[in-house]
């Protein structure tokens, strides 16, 4: 709607919302754009443009508005709304804090991102359940106390629900999420997850961290996770070493206590710091005194951590893993201070793992590593982030935790356009560059 002349204009300000309210009512079903923009004089929006549903575009520059009417919730399908240049002193509740999802949001049977973070849901409607094109959800900073079941949505692969209060996990929230890659469920009031976490077969990523769990069931390690958070968890049956090696470590650990498929949590043996040397089933007594470290006999085909966390820094001159069903010679005693180049001609290379190491430097001759998506470097002693990681665009995963990093340069990050996933826990960094913000491919 635009004032052809100064004289039109004169004539149409002193009524422009009773016009706008019966253009409304034409409108209601077909129309998509409305611009009443610069040199209008609207100061009062009528209520009835919520009825417009089928809006996509709503202009109202450069007017005299002081309230908007509550009701826009009710413009599903609104993409771009300008409202500069105004007197608003107020926006509507609707706007900044959702209570609830309208039901008729399922209606968009398209929709693929959803972004309903930090308002105020309680409760998600079943529809939403029936979206089946959905394939992002974020529910993160809301008062959800359970999650709602996701029958038909088979396509989903992010659910984002952290920074609820969520109290329950079970096996009927799980079984539909076949496509499911990120899982966060962080900073909930779960106690526990359930066996039934293995139906997350595509499952990536999983973040735990900061509930009420007290233990895992051993099941998990069956699961293909890149990465795994549990920080702020009370957990008692896995030892904080193993936690603070990592993913791996946690899920190798889990594995090597189920002695079949048929095994269930409650059978897991559980080793915590208060373990006895008795019942973890390490002589330590063989350690000290005959410099013999025997874990022989057990029939199985990983040697748990603990095993090798016993030695601490005694000598040994002597290991007997006889009577096992090992398949690899155990790599825990791998202490590198620098890299070959000849791994730098593996360029099928996707995924390198070179933590618990003495590493301080990469080889510039990395960069031919072309396929390589995932590298973890974390407890070394790294002082930057290897300039050589910034030089190679198939990175989707940086773990370099536990250095020493006191800086990294996000001008170069940002070219790093595949890069999802960058861990610098526990490193010696000052400050964070908030020209980090604009590597909006990070997750």
């Amino acid at each position: 709607i635009q004032t052809p002349t100064y004289e039109e204009g004169k004539k149409n300000a002193a009524r422009p919302g009773e016009q706008l309210k019966n253009l409304t009512k034409l409108g209601r079903n077909q129309m998509k754009i409305l611009s009443i923009n610069s040199h209008n004089k609207l100061k009062i929006l009528p209520e009835e443009i919520t009825n417009l549903r089928n809006l996509k575009g709503l202009y109202l520059q450069h007017n005299e508005l002081t309230c908007i009417p509550e009701g826009f919730e009710q413009l599903f399908n609104l993409e771009d709304l300008d409202l500069s240049n105004n007197r608003l002193s107020s926006i509507p509740a609707s706007f900044s804090s959702l209570s609830s999802l309208p039901a008729e949001i399922s209606g968009m049977k398209r929709l693929k991102h959803l972004d309903c973070n930090s308002n105020l849901l309680e409760t998600i409607p079943p529809e939403l359940a029936s979206m089946e094109s959905l394939e992002l959800l974020y529910l993160r900073r809301n008062k959800l106390r359970f999650l709602p079941e996701f029958p038909s949505c088979k396509l989903l692969k992010e659910l984002h629900v952290g920074e609820n209060q969520i109290e329950m996990l079970g096996a009927e929230h799980l079984k539909h999420l076949n496509s499911i890659l990120v899982l966060d469920l962080r900073d909930n009031k779960l106690k526990s997850v359930p066996d039934e976490i293995t139906l997350l077969q595509s499952l990536e990523r999983l973040d735990l961290s900061n509930n009420d769990i007290s233990s895992l069931p051993c099941s998990l390690g069956k699961l293909h996770l890149k990465f795994l958070a549990l920080e702020g968890n009370p957990l008692r049956t896995i030892r904080r070493e193993i936690i603070n090696k990592g993913t791996q470590e946690v899920l190798k650990y889990l594995r090597s206590k189920i002695k079949d498929d048929g095994l269930s949590q409650s059978d897991c043996v559980t080793e915590t710091a208060m373990t006895l040397p008795s019942e973890s089933r390490v002589n330590i007594h063989a350690i000290i005194t005959l410099k013999t470290l025997d874990y022989s006999d057990k029939q199985t085909a990983l040697i748990p951590d603990e095993v090798f966390d016993a030695v601490k820094s005694n000598v040994i001159t002597s290991v007997n893993f006889s009577k096992n069903q090992l398949c690899e010679i155990p790599k825990s005693f791998n202490k590198l201070s620098f890299i070959s180049l000849e791994l730098c001609m593996l360029q099928k290379l996707t995924f390198l793992d070179l933590r618990n190491n003495f590493l301080n430097s990469l080889p510039e001759e990395m960069e031919s590593l072309v396929r390589l998506q995932t590298i973890n470097l974390s407890f070394n002693r790294f002082k930057i982030l290897p300039e050589v990681l910034y030089r190679i665009p198939t990175l989707e995963t940086i773990l370099i935790s536990n250095n020493q990093v006191g800086s990294v340069d996000p001008q170069k990050m940002k070219t790093m356009e595949n890069l999802i996933t960058l861990d610098l826990q526990n490193n010696d960094l000052l400050q964070i560059p908030p020209e980090l913000g604009n590597c909006v491919n990070l997750r």
